[in-house]
């Protein structure tokens, strides 16, 4: 009678065991999902193999190469080059305050993080089961195309239509978008998982069951062609200093220890008062700060404290942010160097400017720069004010679109 409940308790453990061998190779893995979104190949077993001889999915990839292919010969590789000559010891944490899912640029700047922490207002969203999608896959592909458009014509997204846009179709949200800048990035996706910061600043599992104001998001471990695991945090915050004051979102990067920084097309917020918090917070805890003029002010950066090197052309803001422009800005790029990328509003190479940070060694990475009231005051005095509705029209001719990305097939074809 053992014997007999013996052999039917390891047949039925054979069962289960194959039923689950079975139910997960009828999932995709998330690196799978990845280079699917991202127009790449998948393993030929995966069970998005098949979506892949779709005319959708393969116009899709058409398109995705061809774009990733302009962005990484007219900008990332160049980028690349950048940091390796300028940006020689980078430390393990990078924090992108800012810049939604643009795990592209990152990257390009930090490549050898080890934990990049990014944050925006936008939602993590869904990537559903695509295999269910067969009725609309072209319908998703040509919205998640419309969501990274504008980033990688213009090296930026613009927060009112990436908003509108991630609300569409049944893949949504930012996580979509870090799963294709991941794959086309070279990365393999290993794991995926929502989290949520507690109210110790810890970052915690998150079933959307559990309440409170701490910032959720998402936690992806991948890696490179070196094989190391890495990590990437994106977190859905309000960094206005309402907002991080009961997020713990800065508890949970002070545990992270000091970090590079990465800052550019910030709507010129961290020249508000209103978001001192996030701007005190990288001035204490950054080992090297690489921005635009629309990051940190000028005279919050100390010279005794701080090596400042800039690169490009300062032409002050284009015209949807007045009252922005830096005389002081202007000063010091008078003797910058050449580069020979586009970054920021100003994305066109002739006329981006970017500042590399540098933190003296004898500076204290906890000591804040609090601005003078000389230069407050002087640099106040001096602010180009511009008509606002003259600027508008400005800002909407900024914007020139001189690569465009072949969407009409996904118009077609929904």
């Amino acid at each position: 009678m053992l014997k007999r409940r013996a052999i039917i308790a390891a047949g039925m453990g054979l069962f289960f065991a194959g039923l689950a061998t079975a139910q997960a190779a009828d999932t995709a893995s998330p690196n799978d999902t990845a280079r699917f979104l991202a127009g790449m190949p998948v393993d030929p077993k995966s069970p998005l193999a098949p979506l892949t001889k779709e005319v959708s999915w393969q116009k899709h990839a058409h398109s995705f190469d061809a774009g990733f292919g302009h962005l990484d010969d007219n900008q990332l590789a160049r980028i690349r080059a950048w940091s390796a000559n300028h940006l020689t010891a980078s430390r393990p944490a990078m924090f992108y305050m800012f810049g939604g899912p643009d795990f592209l640029y990152a990257n390009a700047f930090y490549p050898n993080a080890k934990t990049y922490v990014l944050a925006g207002l936008e939602p993590v969203g869904t990537v559903p089961d695509l295999t269910t999608l067969r009725g609309s896959l072209a319908a998703n592909l040509y919205h998640l195309h419309s969501s990274i458009n504008t980033l990688l014509a213009h090296t930026f997204f613009i927060t009112h239509r990436m908003k509108s846009d991630l609300q569409v179709g049944t893949v949504n949200g930012t996580l979509p978008i870090l799963y294709v800048f991941l794959a086309r990035s070279g990365k393999s996706v290993r794991e995926v998982s929502l989290v949520r910061i507690d109210e110790q600043g810890a970052v915690q599992p998150d079933d959307w069951s559990s309440r409170g104001s701490g910032a959720r998001g998402v936690k992806i471990v991948f890696a490179g062609s070196d094989g190391e695991p890495r990590t990437l945090y994106y977190f859905t915050t309000n960094l206005a200093n309402d907002g991080v004051k009961s997020s713990n979102f800065l508890k949970f990067l002070e545990s992270l220890g000091p970090g590079d920084s990465l800052i550019k097309s910030a709507s010129y917020l961290l020249h508000s008062d209103g978001f001192s918090k996030v701007r005190d917070f990288l001035i204490a805890n950054s080992a090297a700060m690489v921005q635009d003029d629309s990051g940190i002010p000028l005279r919050y950066c100390d010279p005794k404290k701080w090596d400042l090197l800039p690169f490009g052309r300062y032409l002050g803001p284009i015209g949807v942010f007045p009252g922005r422009y830096q005389p002081a800005y202007a000063v010091l790029f008078r003797n910058s160097r050449p580069i020979d990328f586009g970054i920021g509003y100003r994305w066109r190479p002739n006329e981006s400017n970017l500042l590399l940070a540098i933190r003296k060694p004898e500076s204290a990475p906890e000591a804040l720069v609090e601005p003078t009231s000389e230069r407050k005051n002087a640099e106040t005095t001096q602010t180009v004010e511009t008509n606002r509705n003259s600027t508008v029209r400005q800002g909407r001719s900024a914007y020139p679109q001189t690569f465009r990305w072949p969407l009409d097939w996904l118009r077609l074809s929904r």
